[in-house]
C-alpha cells in the first residue's frame, strides 16, 4: 500500500512533547521559564490521557549543543540543574512507552526519523505541546501541515518568553495552519483539516 493511501485511512493521534527538557541557559530564559513550568504542568495531564488512551507519546528535543547525549543523558542533565529546568524534567520524565527523537533544529520533523515513526504508529493527527510557541512549535506546525497532519496545538501546553510572543504564534497558526488552538482541557478537541 502506497503511503499516501495508508494515511488517508488512518484515524491515530500523538501527543509530540517539544523541548521540554530544557536547561533554560539562553537569554530570556528567566522571563519565560515559569509560563514553561505552567505548560508543563497542563502537557503532563494531557500525557496521562494520552497514555489512558493508549495514544502515543513522543518526545521531540533539542539536543543543546550535546551531540553525545542520548535523550535519556537530556533528561538526567535537565534534572540537575534545578529550578524550572528540574521541574519540567520531574513533571514530564518519560515513561517507558514513549518514544523520543532528537533534533538538531527548530522542527522537530528537520534531521529526525519523526516523519517515519509517525508512519509506523499510523498517525495522522497531532497535538503539540513545549517551548517555544513562537519558534520550535511553530517550525514543527509547518512541517507537519505541509505532511497532511491535524493539527491540535492546546494554548495552555505552550510557552514563549512573552505571553504576547505565545497568542501571536497560536493566532498565526490557527488562521494558517488550520491548527485548533483550544486549551488542553477542551473536551474532544481534533486537529482540523
Amino acid at each position: 500500500m502506497n503511503p499516501v493511501t495508508r494515511r488517508s485511512s488512518r484515524r491515530r493521534t500523538a501527543l509530540l512533547l517539544i523541548d521540554f527538557m530544557n536547561p533554560l541557559d539562553f537569554d530570556g530564559a528567566n522571563a519565560m521559564a515559569p509560563q514553561a513550568v505552567r505548560a508543563a504542568k497542563r502537557a503532563a495531564a494531557l500525557r496521562r490521557k494520552m497514555h489512558a488512551s493508549r495514544e502515543p507519546v513522543i518526545y521531540a528535543n533539542d539536543n543543546f549543543g550535546r551531540w553525545e547525549a542520548d535523550f535519556a543523558a537530556i533528561v538526567d542533565y535537565c534534572a540537575s540543574r534545578g529550578g524550572a529546568s528540574a521541574r519540567m524534567a520531574a513533571l514530564l520524565a518519560p515513561s517507558p512507552q514513549d518514544r523520543s527523537v532528537l533534533k538538531p533544529r527548530h522542527s522537530a520533523f528537520f534531521g529526525t526519523p519523526l516523519e517515519f515513526l509517525l508512519d509506523e504508529l499510523a498517525v495522522d493527527r497531532l497535538v503539540l505541546a513545549g517551548v517555544a510557541a513562537d519558534s520550535c512549535i511553530m517550525f514543527t506546525a509547518h512541517d507537519a501541515y505541509l505532511r497532511k497532519y491535524g493539527l491540535w496545538i492546546p494554548q495552555d501546553c505552550v510557552a514563549s518568553e512573552r505571553d504576547s510572543y505565545r497568542r501571536n504564534a497560536l493566532a498565526y497558526m490557527e488562521r494558517v495552519l488550520k491548527a485548533d488552538t483550544r486549551a488542553s482541557t477542551a473536551a474532544r478537541a481534533r486537529g482540523r483539516r
